[in-house]
């Protein structure tokens, strides 16, 4: 069947992490893209990209989020643009807070500015549930990112382009995630494991899963809506009990910015979520000059008004990874 994506130029901010050249291996080899382009500011990691997706339709960019003019030149008769280029280690945002507001702030609005110059169609840009209720500079940046795409569809003007986000949880595998990083430990022989606290939960999605919600958010999206996928929780103990079941378990304290459990759809923002079979829609907080009804998606999926004071967080989800599903989810996990 066909795809929004076929015979469409996409270009991918940020491009060469573990989102990007998963998605472009899927679109590769499920649809049919005129072109892809990698746009991104790191020479080698685009080096060795080009190494494995050898193909007349992908082309790379060297180019930073940050600079406006590069970035509109890049964008030149693209029509997607999917925008996943962000700093986000947490505790690194805490110490370089500065750095952190000029990629994940000040590159969104380029981005924005740079699709409305060159009447891209469809902009979609990837959060992070830190995104919710923000006890972190990582998620206070990305809180405003998401404002900022969502409040773009009310300055295109009679423009064509649609901004719509995608939020969900810890990708499994990602770079610097701790799936990774409790291998290499064990392959290493450590003698403990170390967790921040016991009670800790996470959401988890797969990169497959991620990049599936995402093409089809692309079907959905009528711009406006941030989009957050239904997906398991997780206890951080129970993963590494998992991974490391004769190495004993040290909790050495929450670090800088982090929380004890991930929200993805606060209280306080109940009165616009919307539930779908397997995803939510969180509608704008603001209004839009043309109305619209975002209880159907452009893929005629109905969603239905959640309970007023719902809260769809980790600690809370109804469902969860055991410890098979686990071993399972971590068995090709690299190192």
């Amino acid at each position: 069947m066909a795809h929004l994506i076929d015979d469409k130029t996409i270009l991918i901010t940020g491009g060469t992490g573990s989102f990007g050249k998963k998605f472009v291996a899927t679109i590769l080899k499920a649809h049919q893209p005129k072109k892809v382009i990698i746009y991104s500011r790191d020479e080698l990691k685009q080096y060795e990209m080009a190494k494995v997706f050898d193909d007349k339709r992908m082309r790379y960019f060297i180019g930073d989020v940050r600079d406006s003019t590069r970035l509109e030149s890049a964008m030149n008769g693209v029509d997607i643009c999917i925008h996943a280029a962000a700093l986000k280690h947490v505790p690194i945002a805490e110490y370089n807070p500065m750095e952190c507001i000029k990629t994940n702030i000040a590159g969104a609005g380029n981005v924005i500015d740079a699709a409305l110059a060159n009447k891209v169609s469809h902009i979609i840009a990837l959060s992070t549930d830190k995104a919710a209720n923000p006890v972190n500079l990582y998620g206070a940046t990305k809180l405003c990112s998401d404002k900022l795409f969502v409040s773009a569809n009310n300055i295109k003007g009679q423009g064509k382009s649609k901004f719509s986000v995608v939020r969900y949880g810890n990708v499994v595998g990602s770079r610097g995630s701790v799936i990774p990083f409790f291998k290499r430990l064990v392959k290493e022989g450590a003698s403990e494991i170390p967790i921040t606290d016991e009670k800790m939960t996470r959401f988890w999605i797969t990169l497959e899963e991620g990049v599936k919600f995402v093409l089809d958010s692309l079907e959905r999206m009528q711009g406006g809506e941030i989009f957050v996928p239904k997906i398991a929780s997780m206890k951080i103990i129970d993963l590494a009990k998992a991974l490391a079941p004769h190495i004993p378990i040290k909790i050495i304290g929450i670090r800088p910015g982090e929380k004890l459990h991930e929200v993805m759809i606060p209280k306080d923002d109940s009165h616009l979520a919307l539930e779908f079979e397997n995803f939510f829609v969180l509608t704008p907080a603001i209004s839009f000059q043309t109305p619209i009804d975002y209880t159907r998606t452009l893929k005629g999926e109905a969603g239905k008004s959640v309970p007023a004071g719902f809260e769809y967080s980790s600690n809370g989800n109804d469902r969860w990874l055991d410890k098979q599903e686990i071993l399972a989810m971590s068995e090709n996990i690299l190192i």
